[in-house]
């Protein structure tokens, strides 16, 4: 087999009673040369990865990923994935991996073992990937989907919650099912979300890819499904989850401000460049009232090049850079103005204080000028890309 379009990739742990019920339905569903299925075994004791080569023996489009062949997982920034060897995260990151760089696959079907999510749905997801979308989620929570009635009352309100709370903490809007397992992904958003970066182990890998996909400009679709619950074996899911669900989505909630601590650091190197140029240029006997401006130009100048190249050097920004550069001075001449007009009013009504003070205080409103226009102008980020998300790395010459 070369090149399959999709491939199935399901993480295991002690299913030997469902993965070969499931292998027979999945391959008789998807009999094509075009699909393959991958099993990533977690080296279950109860003989789950046994099952899975004696199947594959009679399907060559059958895989089986133990431990012992934990492969490099190095996918854009990615690194060796040695010890990726525990829990789900960990088990689709080398199995999702394995997928794109091994087996050469163009579209990834994330599942689960245990006929919670119905093999035949699938196709579904498919076709709305070949409709348009870049990611499929096959969703307990858009209307037409549902949950087993025997879910207990507990688990209900774990999953409900947990949606929600990643949605608002983790920044994920207009997906209803944050958290589902059950999804279809094509392989050149894989790879441009960097997934050989992730580390999390458990269920939350869900919620970190997801973030991760639609920050590398993903088109994000759900699809109503029915989620059953397992008849045979036992959840995985436990206390170490749900601690790591909750202070993972905190992470990406921090990591989104992650431009505004950028150029706040930038601002801070800026304050330094202004009060050293002032210091100095009053040592060589420059008037202050002169001084105060040569100092703001001089840092509005090391403020351009670092967030031009650091900042938001990840994002597509509209125009080219001589023009972003045009905006900048336009923001710095009003920004000037602000500051020096602080200056010169504070040293009218405090004659007696130090000036390099007053031109600090001087700093503050001009500094929150500076990065209220010039991250909505001057480094405005292009919004053309699909769902409205917008991929790094160039320049909008429009």
């Amino acid at each position: 087999m070369t090149c399959p379009r999709v491939c199935f990739v399901i993480p295991t742990y002690n299913e030997a009673a469902n993965v070969t019920p499931l292998l027979e339905r999945l391959t008789a569903l998807y009999p094509g040369d075009d699909t393959a299925f991958l099993i990533v075994d977690d080296e279950s004791p109860d003989g789950t990865g046994r099952l899975v080569r004696e199947f594959a023996a009679t399907d060559r489009r059958v895989h089986l990923l133990p431990p012992s062949l934990s492969p490099n997982v190095s996918i854009g920034m990615g690194t060796s994935g040695e010890g990726l060897r525990r829990g789900l995260g960990r088990a689709y990151v080398r199995g999702i991996t394995h997928a794109l760089n091994t087996i050469g696959a163009g579209v990834i079907v994330q599942m689960d073992a245990d006929f919670s999510h119905d093999p035949a749905d699938a196709q579904r997801l498919l076709d709305r990937l070949a409709g348009g979308a870049d990611v499929a989620i096959g969703s307990r929570y858009v209307a037409g989907g549902a949950i087993d009635e025997r879910w207990g009352a507990r688990r209900r309100l774990l999953s409900r919650w947990g949606n929600r709370f990643a949605r608002r903490i983790a920044g994920i809007k207009g997906v209803r099912d944050c958290t589902a397992g059950f999804r279809a992904i094509r392989a050149d958003l894989l790879r441009a979300a960097n997934i050989g970066e992730v580390r999390v182990q458990g269920y939350v890998f869900q919620v970190v890819l997801l973030h991760r996909l639609i920050r590398a400009g993903a088109q994000v679709v759900e699809e109503p499904v029915f989620f059953r619950d397992r008849t045979r074996g036992h959840t995985k899911l436990g206390t170490r989850d749900l601690v790591e669900f909750l202070l993972n989505v905190w992470w990406l909630r921090f990591a989104s401000y992650e431009t505004f601590v950028k150029f706040a650091l930038t601002g801070l190197s800026g304050v330094f460049v202004n009060l050293g140029s002032f210091q100095l240029l009053l040592e060589l006997g420059v008037p202050a009232l002169l001084a105060s401006p040569i100092a703001i130009e001089a840092s509005i100048v090391s403020n351009f090049l670092i967030n031009n190249y650091w900042t938001f050097g990840g994002r597509r920004m509209i125009g080219k850079k001589r023009y972003r550069g045009l905006r900048y001075n336009l923001v710095s001449l009003v920004t000037l103005a602000l500051s020096y007009g602080t200056f010169i009013g504070l040293s009218a009504l405090f004659p007696d204080a130090l000036p390099v003070l007053l031109q600090g205080c001087g700093i503050l409103p001009a500094m929150l000028f500076n990065y209220f226009l010039n991250s909505r102008w001057t480094f405005r980020e292009a919004e053309d890309a699909p769902g409205g998300h917008v991929s790094p790395g160039r320049d909008e010459t429009r």
